[in-house]
């Protein structure tokens, strides 16, 4: 009998017993190991440094008529790799290279079908494959891991499968999560000095990971079973009344979702992985995505249109947006959303009286600015393609598709649909009421941005997107990819200060807490949420907002710590951006900037007033010489923020 297994890597063969009952496969820096035995079915434990941080990992596809692995798996094949590639993103979310460094293990089963392990430096996933002739049905998926004794979480806790999937992530001991306490993806879980945040990658024609908790420090994975029957009860909310006692039907011959688990001794490693982006499927050969525009977007739905100062009835009309374009184009800033209002509820072909979309965009491209349009998914579903035509006619350059609310099979193959639809006709997408990203945005970089995040419009009706929650996104929600949080408050309140107004609305924390976040937070498609009137009144802090990039070169996080503070430095071509960020408490750090190429810099630097502790408003703007290796000391407010530009000195 044959005794060899391929290893993918110069060529080299070595032999390695195949009736093994375990396997190995090691990170390349050794750190992270994944042990899988198949004794009795697949039994997956991942070690750091030696140390078990998750065990009882038994992954298991239950399909009508077979289960794979199956209770004793016979392996036909196990074959290793290793991989040493260089990813390059059409548009960057931290670096716009991206290293793709791993070792795998595919252990092939009689009958076709495969499971396929890989580990990182930042961490570990698996997937299952099968090899089936015509289509098969998901009965079910077996996903239940345990943690050590003693380890917390950032739970993002939901109260069902109808969900915009805006949590707030509670601090929690696994010890009390139980099976009532549902979550959606991202979690995060600490043992010890170590996080591990469980997220999910290439979802598709199949639906999204839950989890819950067992009581005992376990997690349990629960997926919505395909909907037997919907209700809508208005133009958005179609909630799903029954379902069928299956997951999805799909292609026999498939891979399917990845399972992973990034890893990191420290927070800052959470900050900078890019697993979720690496595992996301490639796009189609010869795919063309050239015409992707990133870009800031003037926003209306956060200020209600509260514009002042003018001679026109502000609200749902042309003259209105013709002045966010004019002030679009004064800023430098590429779009301009028309959002909920510009058309008759119910169909998304019926202008509403007021409006012209077609002669908005003709004269935003006259001032070089885009516009997009916001639609709810069912009435923009019911009559998908003959909007897209009209809205390519008009000129309209992307969309921003609301109140999905659920991840079942039938949900994410509609999100793929849009993506593909949306390509063809040259438009960017960004999904609300969206689940998290899943790495689609590598599949179809159409798909900028998406929303599936408790943002800054929470302000308009309570106290929750406060500091404490905003230092808690680089490290949870952040991780699976961009999110349309939407900043740019102009008016700033502290702690004591602040009510929720719902038309007037203001921000917790500082001015520069809100400017900062247009370093520390991804979205290529960034917007400024407040009134442009509320902009012009504070020229200095709009101009330098709207002049951050929002794609990367190279992300650096300089420190951090999850729930309290982080301090971050990108770099955009040759000039550098570093931010800070902090929760309630007061903090001030000494931040070395060797990250930056010898030389001297002008250094434009937004900080937090000697009085922001008091008035969120108060803020100090200088700017000065620095040069690479220089000291320098942070101070921030309670609820506060710093953020510099960093640019080469021309001699």
């Amino acid at each position: 009998m044959k005794i060899l297994r391929i290893l993918i890597a110069a060529g080299l063969l070595i032999p390695v017993p195949l009736l093994s009952k375990e396997y190995k496969v090691k990170s390349p820096d050794g750190k992270i190991t994944l042990s899988a035995e198949t004794t009795t079915g697949i039994n997956l434990t991942v070690s750091y440094e030696n140390k078990e941080i998750i065990t009882g990992l038994s992954p298991e596809l239950q399909l009508e008529g077979v289960t794979i692995p199956g209770q004793r798996p016979a392996i036909a094949k196990a074959v290793t790799s290793s991989v040493n590639n260089i990813l390059v993103p059409v548009v960057p979310h931290k670096n716009s290279r991206v290293p793709d460094i791993f070792n795998a293990l595919e252990l092939r089963f009689r009958g076709g079908s495969s499971i396929e392990l890989r580990v990182y430096d930042d961490g570990v996933a698996y997937r299952f494959k099968s090899a089936m002739k015509g289509t098969v049905k998901v009965r079910d998926e077996r996903f239940a891991f345990s943690l050590p004794g003693g380890a917390g979480a950032f739970w993002p806790l939901e109260k069902g499968f109808m969900s915009h999937n805006e949590c707030t992530f509670f601090p929690a001991s696994m010890d009390t999560i139980g099976p009532k306490h549902l979550a959606s993806l991202p979690a995060l879980f600490t043992s010890g000095p170590i996080n591990i945040l469980l997220s999910e990658a290439d979802i598709h024609d199949y639906p999204g990971l839950w989890i819950n908790g067992d009581g005992r420090g376990g997690v349990k994975g629960v997926l919505p079973a395909y909907p037997a029957a919907v209700k809508a009860h208005n133009d958005r909310n179609v909630y799903v009344t029954g379902r069928e006692d299956y997951l999805a039907v799909t292609s026999g011959t498939r891979t399917y979702p990845w399972r992973l688990f990034i890893i990191t001794p420290d927070d800052a490693g959470l900050v900078e992985s890019e697993m979720v982006y690496r595992l996301g499927a490639p796009p189609a050969p010869g795919a063309d995505f050239s015409w992707v525009k990133p870009g800031k977007v003037a926003w209306d739905w956060y200020n209600a249109n509260n514009i002042y100062g003018v001679d026109f009835r502000a609200g749902l009309n042309n003259d209105t947006y013709r002045y966010y374009i004019d002030f679009a184009s004064e800023n430098g800033i590429e779009y301009v959303i028309l959002d909920e209002g510009w058309y008759k509820l119910g169909d998304v072909l019926e202008q509403a009286p007021g409006f012209n979309v077609g002669e908005l965009c003709e004269y935003a491209a006259s001032k070089n600015v885009g516009i997009i349009l916001w639609v709810v998914w069912k009435t923009f579903h019911d009559r998908i393609d003959e909007a897209l035509a009209q809205f390519e006619k008009w000129g309209v350059k992307g969309i921003k598709v609301d109140f999905m609310q659920r991840d079942d099979q039938w949900m994410v193959n509609y999100y793929y649909e849009v993506a593909e639809k949306a390509a063809r006709h040259k438009m960017l997408v960004d999904f609300h009421g969206s689940y998290k990203p899943d790495g689609m945005e590598r599949t179809w970089p159409n798909v900028i941005t998406r929303e599936g995040v408790k943002g800054l419009e929470n302000d308009k009706w309570s106290a929750d997107c406060n500091p404490e929650h905003d230092l808690t996104l680089p490290f949870t929600r952040m991780v699976a990819g961009p999110m349309d949080y939407t900043p740019g408050a102009m008016v700033n309140m502290q702690q004591r200060d602040f009510k929720p107004i719902y038309y007037r609305p203001a921000s917790q924390g500082t001015r520069v807490h809100q400017m900062a976040m247009y370093v520390v937070f991804e979205s290529p498609l960034q917007m400024l949420a407040d009134s442009p009137s509320n902009y012009k009144r504070n020229q200095e802090c709009t101009s330098f907002i709207a002049g951050v990039p929002v794609t990367w070169d190279e992300t650096r996080v300089v420190e951090a710590r999850k729930g309290d503070n982080i301090v971050i430095a990108r770099r955009h071509g040759t000039v550098w951006y570093l931010a800070a960020m902090n929760d309630w408490k007061p903090f001030a750090t000494e931040v070395d900037l060797s990250f930056l190429p010898s030389g001297e810099y002008s250094m434009e630097i937004f900080s937090d007033g000697i009085n922001a502790d008091r008035h969120g408003e108060d803020y100090k703007h200088v700017t000065r010489r620095a040069a690479a290796g220089e000291k320098i000391t942070l101070t921030l407010a309670p609820g506060g923020g710093w953020v510099a530009k960093i640019t080469p000195s021309v001699r």
